[in-house]
This record gives structure tokens, C-alpha cells and sequence, in this order.
């Protein structure tokens, strides 16, 4: 699972039937804000949420196996918290 942010939606006007019922969305990781992706969204996220994608296998357990995708938003982040490092 991976944290990430939603900054835009992906339009395709030719793209595999399987998909015709998911909106596909380009999520920048918060861990590495180089690494941007395409992820299925099956929640209904939108632009400027902080989500949890799953990749590989997992990105199609809770769809379809049969679905080609490689990356699936399964969950909005409400609230995070992180312990603050302390530098002496």
C-alpha cells in the first residue's frame, strides 16, 4: 500500500471495455513526489485527496483478476499522524 495524492482525472476515448464503469485518476506518491501514476478509482476520490493505492495483484483482488490494471485507490485518508523525529 502506498500514500498518495490526486492531481488530476485521465481520459481515454479508446480503452479496454473492462474499464468502462472506473474513472482512472493520476496520483503523485507522497513519498517520492517524482513518482506519478495512473490508478483505478473505485471510491470516488477526487483532485487534491490524500489516498491509499495497492498495486499488482492487490490493485485486481477487489475488482476483477480479469481487469488489466496496475494500480487501484482503495481508500481516502481522513487524518494522518506521524511522529516527529527528534534531531539532538
Amino acid at each position: 500500500m502506498r500514500l498518495a495524492k490526486v492531481i488530476g482525472n485521465v481520459w481515454s476515448t479508446i480503452e479496454s471495455s473492462s474499464l468502462d464503469e472506473f474513472k482512472l485518476m493520476q496520483v503523485e506518491a507522497i513519498d517520492n513526489k517524482k513518482d506519478r501514476y495512473i490508478a483505478t478509482d473505485v471510491i470516488g476520490a477526487g483532485i487534491g485527496e490524500t489516498v491509499i493505492t495497492v498495486g499488482g495483484s492487490s490493485a485486481r483482488a477487489g475488482i476483477s483478476q480479469s481487469l488489466p490494471v496496475d494500480a487501484t485507490i482503495i481508500a481516502i485518508v481522513d487524518k494522518e499522524e506521524v511522529e516527529e523525529k527528534k534531531t539532538m
